[in-house]
């Protein structure tokens, strides 16, 4: 995963390099136009999970293949609304509201289109990527995130042999790489997976039921790609490409980093599911509150030495640092150590089927975003604001959800608090002040390689030895110990 996540990094800013700050924050923000369409295909894939795991905890082969089939058919009539809807709004919009400088307007239709070509393989890769997690074959997205690090490179192996427009090439290999990542999940779980097999199936009842749990979804979907995609169009007409280009850079380093608690989030998601559908809500709530609390751990390691060091790190990894993409880059990754603690939640309303109320609450706290950006920065505050209100209404969103599942599987919110969240707030704190004066005795000026290199060597010393102390309970501690051993042998 390391290795995955520098590579990528690296590429990342090669690509930078090689198209520039214009042409680097253009083609971001293009990619958003039809990445604004995706709220449709993300709440199917949630929804085909769930029904997938369902089925499976009950043991019935034939239905979970029915389940993928039906699935698919709402897959492609979904693909068709999206490319209906990006040839319309999309397009009007790209050519008569985004801040695009004006030679560049062809390049970005063309981009414009083969992000969309992408994204329609993406759909079609949906139901595959969700019987791939249904069925816990977590070992698959390791290799094929080697396979996709690999294609990346080329990628910039490419744009540096080939002296054609590099933002159209760009955009055209992106593409290309969609449909190797397609072939390979459908021929893998078509390898492994009877279910996978696809057959139009007519089955009405399942469909309505497919589309119905979907529809509730789509609204929390809606919101999350409203609130992040919509905010960067702002941030685009009030100040250009430039500063798509620093959100960009902040958005990279934070999906590589983020990449980690996905995975592994990933891996607790099907049992989460499969031990509500079995009744069993003690390990159901178990499950959840662990795979919260995991999950913020794993992140903060990672991102804590970057959040003291990220000015030399972007410095280092960038040649050309675009302004914002430093304070931008340290406040979304605060942001997603809010979201590593929430991941579970919305997994465990999935399981419950009751989300109707929980994904209006979820859409009318994410759109918020929306206004507070815009009135910022029509007020002349700077961007770094528009951040600081994500975070905060982030926070308020991780409450939320944590209220609304407290309702669904009855748990006692104090003894949570008190188990979970407050031995979070307690190895935070403690790791941040260390860390501060660790900097301040150790390490006076962070400006070289060697000084990053140890003091991130000791974060994650120091961070690790008040999880092991504070962060775990005696069971979680003995079951780590005992996995520890395991692997030692």
């Amino acid at each position: 995963m390391f290795l995955t996540m520098g590579v990528s990094l690296f590429t990342s800013r090669i690509v930078l390099n090689t198209l520039g700050i214009e042409d680097f924050g253009t083609y971001n923000l293009v990619a958003a136009i039809v990445v604004m369409f995706s709220f449709i295909n993300n709440a199917m894939l949630g929804t085909t999970q769930r029904f997938l795991n369902y089925e499976m905890a009950k043991n019935s082969n034939g239905a979970v293949h029915k389940v993928f089939c039906v699935s698919m058919n709402v897959h492609l009539l979904i693909m068709l609304i999206i490319v209906f809807l990006s040839e319309t709004i999309g397009l009007w919009f790209l050519n008569f509201k985004l801040n695009i400088p004006i030679e560049r307007m062809q390049a970005a239709n063309i981009v414009y289109q083969f992000s969309l070509l992408t994204f329609c393989f993406s759909v079609l890769k949906a139901p595959y990527n969700a019987s791939v997690i249904a069925y816990e074959k977590m070992s698959f997205y390791a290799g094929i995130s080697i396979v996709e690090v690999v294609l990346k490179a080329l990628i910039v192996y490419l744009l540096l042999l080939f002296a054609f427009d590099k933002l159209i090439l760009y955009a055209i290999l992106v593409f290309a790489v969609s449909i190797l990542l397609f072939l390979a999940y459908r021929y893998f779980c078509r390898q492994l997976f009877p279910a996978c097999h696809y057959r139009y199936v007519k089955d009405r009842k399942l469909f309505k039921e497919l589309v119905g749990f979907s529809s509730w979804s789509m609204f929390g979907n809606l919101a999350l790609m409203g609130s992040s995609q919509g905010v960067f169009m702002i941030l685009n007409v009030f100040l250009g490409v430039t500063i798509n280009a620093a959100m960009a850079i902040a958005t990279q380093v934070n999906l590589a980093v983020f990449s980690f608690v996905s995975n592994f989030q990933l891996a607790f998601n099907p049992q989460i599911i499969k031990t509500f559908a079995s009744g069993d809500l003690k390990a159901h709530q178990k499950l959840v509150f662990q795979a919260s609390k995991f999950s913020y751990y794993l992140l903060f390691i990672l991102v804590l030495p970057i959040l003291f060091n990220t000015t030399y790190i972007l410095q280092l990894w960038l040649k050309i640092v675009p302004e914002y993409a430093i304070p931008f880059t340290q406040l979304i990754l605060i942001f997603s150590l809010i979201d590593a603690l929430a991941g579970p939640f919305w997994v465990s309303m999935y399981a419950t089927g009751e989300i109707k109320k929980y994904q209006i609450g979820v859409a009318l706290i994410l759109f918020l975003n929306l206004p507070i950006a815009y009135l910022l920065l029509k007020q002349g505050f700077s961007p770094i604001y528009v951040i600081v209100g994500k975070i905060i209404l982030n926070f308020i969103l991780f409450l939320f959800r944590l209220l609304m599942i407290q309702k669904h599987i009855k748990f006692s919110l104090i003894k949570v608090i008190k188990d979970v969240y407050l031995q979070v707030i307690f190895v935070s704190t403690v790791s941040i002040l260390s860390l501060f004066y660790i900097k301040k005795l150790v390490v006076l000026e962070a400006f070289n390689f060697t000084d990053v290199a140890v003091f991130t060597g000791i974060s994650v010393l120091v961070i690790g030895s008040y999880i092991g102390v504070f962060g775990l309970s005696k069971e979680e501690k003995i079951k780590i110990y005992s996995l520890l051993k395991k692997k030692i042998k």
